[in-house]
Parts: C-alpha cells; structure tokens; sequence
C-alpha cells in the first residue's frame, strides 16, 4: 500500500479523533484527598476507602467516551465532563462479551455488561505522593474479561507503596472487527485495533490524571496477563503508544501471526475481506447496515460462528496502529525502549477446554510417528523434549513451550538485541486444590498471587480450584511476587531488598526466577534444548507463510 509522505500523514493524523485525544489536557488538578476526594480533568471525584483504610478506591471511572451505535467501530472520544462530584463506589460495566457458558474452567461472567463501558479502577496508598503507577490488563482472549472483577482488587498491591488502574477495553466483535467502509471513513485509511485504542486512550487518561491520586505520571508500568500481556506487546509495538509508559510486565505473554488489512499472509486472510464477509454472511452487507444492526444481535451472531471472527479476535497491522507483525517490530528493534519483564506457568495448557488442542495420540506409537513425520530431521530432538511414552503430558508442554516459552524467549532476546534490559521467569508454584485437580501451576494461576487475592476471601472463578488458602507457601509466594513486581515498577528493575537477586535475561541459555513452592529461586538455562526447537519449527512455518500458534505445532504440526 503507498503511504504519502510522513509529514503529510502526520498531520492528517493530528486532525483524527482518537490523536485529538490521546492529546487532550485538562486543567491543573488538584489534590484534595483527605476526604476521598480527587479533582480530575473532567470533574470531581468522590471514592471510598479499602476495609484497611489505608488505600483509597476509585472505581467506574469514565477515561473516554465509548463510541456506540451510529458511531460503533471508531475510535475513543475524550471523556465527557460532569459538574458537582461523582460518585466513584461502583465499577462500570464490562464491554459486551459472549458467555463462556457454565461448565468452562475460565468462565467468570462479569455482573454488568453494555457498548458504554470505557471505565477504569483505581487504588492508591493515602499517603503516596509521586508513587509509581500499574496499569493492569486484563485476559480473556480479547473476547472476554472485566477490568472490574473482584480477583483484579488492587488493594494489597496498592499497600506496597504503588497505585494501581485496571481497565476495561473493547472486546471481540467490538474491539478488533475491521472492514473496507470502516477504513475508506478513517483518515488513517484504517480500521480494526478499537481495543487497543481505547488502552492508549486509558493511558493517555492516566498520564493526565494520576498525578491527582498521588502517582507519579513518568514512572507507568503497563502489565497484563494471557490476552492482556498480547496487549502489552501490542502497546510496545504501537507508535501511537510511545511515550505512555516506561516499564511493561507480560505474564503468559504469546506471540500470534496476526491478520493483515487488506493483503492474506501467513495463513490468514486480510482483516477487511473477513469483516465484508462477515456482514455478508449475516443480512447485514453494508457498514450503514452493521451500525444498526442491535448490540445483543451482532454479539450473538459473532460468537455463533467463530470461524467468521477469527480475524475480529486479534490485532491487525493497519498501518496506523500496528504498522508490522508483532516480531517484525521486535525485530527491525522499534518496540518501546523500557525494561521489560515476562515469563509462563509450568502448566499453561493443563486446564484448557477440550477443542483447545485435538485429540491426543492413542498410543505411543502412534505419537512417534505423528513426530516424525511433521518434524523430520527435528525429530529426535523434539522426542528428547517431548517422549512419546507419555503421549497426553508431551503434548501439553510442547503447546505451552509453542505458544508461551518460545514467544517469550524470543521476544526478550530480540529485546535484549535491541540493548534494553529483560528478565524471565518460571511459575511452577501448585496450590493443594490445583493440585488435586490435576491441572498444577495453570494458566491464570499466577494472577492471584500477583494482586495478594490468597486467603481468607480469595475469590476465583466458579469453575477453579478452590482459591490459594492461608499455607505460609502461598502467603510467601505472593508476598515474593508483588515485592519483585512493585520494585520494578519502582525502579525499573526487579531487585526488591531483603529478596534474592534476579539475574537479567541475556538469552535462553541465560538466568531466569523460578517461583515455586513459596520460594524465588535464581537459576539459568530454563528448559534446556526448548527453544532451540522450537524457533527451528516456527522458522520454518514462517518460510512456509504458515500461521505459527499451537495449532501448527507438536501434535497438530502439519506433515512435512
């Protein structure tokens, strides 16, 4: 696609609605806190206080206006304001998302759901002045999830001296759904990324505001988890992001190919095409139509047919907001330039849903000869990794190595590459009712112990293990984690005092923390042969112009 020259995109990008935001100031704010109250930009705030009462809460907290009906599919409009004080005691709704129905392991439905729901949380110490700032991402696969839900209370992280946002974005349909008319009305000839845009716009809200709460407005660590740490490397690898933050967290961070606008590439198809064939497919072949089509409808209908979405479930290279493939940016080094920290549980895929991965082998024979007939010459060193004696166990580590540890590596090295700072690290810490399950340190696990939502009154999904309890293991595990989380955001780096030292990421042979048993464990060389084989398998399906996910990998690898 020909771009005009930068100077003339440039202004025409000065002129857009969401820059017009990302832009936008307010008056100077005041800091009148004593009672619970704050002075934003758009008016007076009026929160409430932790049980403890030495945190103050801020909750459902408009950053932007959320573009709805007539105006779906645009980006974020600076927040409105309001006179008098606004109460702020209760969380906003959650962006409109599709049930994950009753029985599924992740199913955590959110209270309120609505097209109005560009809020945000917050939680600060009484007493921080300049403190520094965590704004929290949340998972879901950018279909589902709540910035508000109870396990993401910022309260405990909060008492360790730094003040913590969680958001809500757009999600599915609504966030990620791009389409020729979408892009013919931008002035960016662009569309798809609503989600991401509305994280910069709550940036953009933070570096504004916080100062008003006692954060410190230069010192922002963005972290998020699952499809919040994906969020995370979208940010990074955003130009429109550049500037908002000075560290980012990514746990369970993954690397997907993702689609591109107008052009099929590495296996999937152009982002627009998708969107003009999904109105199609649905009565509704117009953007005029799409519009009007009701929000309950068009969420229905998307989550009815997967397969119509898949490209309104990711990020797209557009040109504006992600101008590359997420590893194209690490790679040509035009990520954020910030210290970056990142890592995975040891049993990230062990409570996924069935359909995630397809069938395991019958036998051990029958996986053998699936090994050796996708990887070839790679094959005796994949066996080595992931034996054939125990089909279902190999299986799942080969996913999590694919879809986590390779991409994690691989974008910390290239990090590293680009001369910044990163760490790694392992979760491998199993509470008793995980452990009874069977499902060990899995995906999500390590949320908990992030935001000090263990013992008495954890609260977890309806379908987890029951929560971490009281064991001193757990208490000190999540002890350990938010001091090495909090120091970073602090300083930029993980070295909390009194706690062992992390060494810095150099490469995958290089030092990694493992968090097991209540414990921070230095150590080197995570999962020794890992990446090595399997950055030679994706290497290959890139070559190949194959998307590279678990589905292409270990058991599901095609056959050579």
């Amino acid at each position: 696609m020909n771009k005009p020259p930068f100077g003339r995109r440039f202004a025409a990008m000065a002129l857009s609605p969401v820059l017009a935001l990302l832009s936008w100031a307010g008056p100077a704010l005041a800091d009148d806190r004593a009672d619970n109250r704050v002075q934003t930009a758009s008016g007076a705030l009026q929160g409430t206080l932790a049980p403890a009462g030495d945190v103050a809460v801020f909750k459902g907290v408009p950053y932007a206006r959320p573009p709805i009906g007539e105006l779906r599919w645009k980006p974020p409009q600076a927040p409105a304001s309001w006179d008098g004080v606004r109460p702020a005691v209760e969380t906003g709704p959650a962006c409109l998302q599709p049930n994950a129905g009753p029985r599924g392991f992740y199913t955590d439905p959110p209270p309120r759901t609505g097209e109005d729901c560009l809020y945000l949380n917050v939680w600060a110490p009484k007493a921080a002045r300049n403190a520094p700032v965590m704004v929290f991402i949340h998972g879901g696969s950018l279909i589902t999830g709540d910035g508000g839900s109870p396990r993401y209370d910022g309260s405990k992280l909060a008492r360790k001296g730094v003040v913590v946002v969680t958001i809500n974005y757009r999600l599915g349909v609504f966030g990620y759904f791009a389409h020729p008319e979408l892009s013919a009305e931008s002035p960016h000839g662009a569309s798809g990324n609503y989600g991401t845009l509305d994280q910069i716009a709550a940036l953009r809200w933070v570096r504004t505001n916080i100062a008003a709460f006692g954060g410190d407005p230069e010192r922002v660590t963005v972290f998020g988890q699952s499809a919040g740490a994906l969020s995370v490397s979208h940010l990074m690898t955003s130009p429109l992001a550049a500037g908002l933050f000075q560290r980012a967290i990514a746990q369970s961070l993954y690397m997907p190919a993702i689609p591109e606008l107008r052009r099929s590439r590495l296996g999937l198809p152009a982002a627009e095409e998708a969107g003009r064939t999904f109105g199609r497919a649905h009565g509704a072949p117009t953007l005029a139509d799409l519009r009007a089509m009701p929000a309950d409808r068009l969420l229905t209908v998307a989550a009815a047919n997967p397969n119509d979405v898949f490209g309104m479930t990711s990020a797209v290279v557009d040109g504006w907001v992600q101008t590359a493939q997420i590893y194209e940016t690490f790679e040509a080094g035009r990520q954020a330039k910030v210290p970056f920290l990142s890592g995975f549980t040891s049993g990230e895929m062990k409570a996924f849903d069935a359909g995630v991965l397809p069938p395991f082998p019958a036998t051990p024979a029958e996986y053998e000869a699936h090994v050796r007939a996708a990887y070839g010459e790679m094959a005796p060193a994949y066996l080595r990794l992931y034996p054939a004696a125990t089909p279902a166990d190999s299986a799942q580590a080969a996913a999590r190595d694919a879809f986590y540890g390779w991409a994690i590596e691989r974008m910390l090295k290239l990090h590293v590459d680009a001369g910044q700072n990163a760490w790694l690290y392992y979760f491998d810490h199993v509470y008793p009712s995980a452990e009874a399950r069977g499902v060990g340190a899995f995906h999500s696990s390590d949320v908990p112990f992030v935001f000090g939502n263990v013992g008495p009154g954890a609260l977890a999904p309806r379908n987890w293990p029951s929560p971490p309890p009281a064991r001193p293991d757990d208490i000190a595990m999540s002890d350990a984690l938010m001091d090495y989380w909090t120091a970073f955001a602090r300083t930029g780096r993980p070295d909390p005092a009194g706690r062992p030292a992390w060494p810095a990421f150099t490469g995958p042979d290089g030092g990694y923390m493992a968090f097991r048993a209540g414990q921070a464990a230095p150590s080197s060389g995570l999962l020794p042969e890992m990446f090595e084989v399997q950055d030679a398998h994706m290497r290959r399906l890139r070559a190949d112009d194959r998307a590279w996910t678990w589905i292409n990998t270990g058991i599901a690898a095609p056959p050579r």
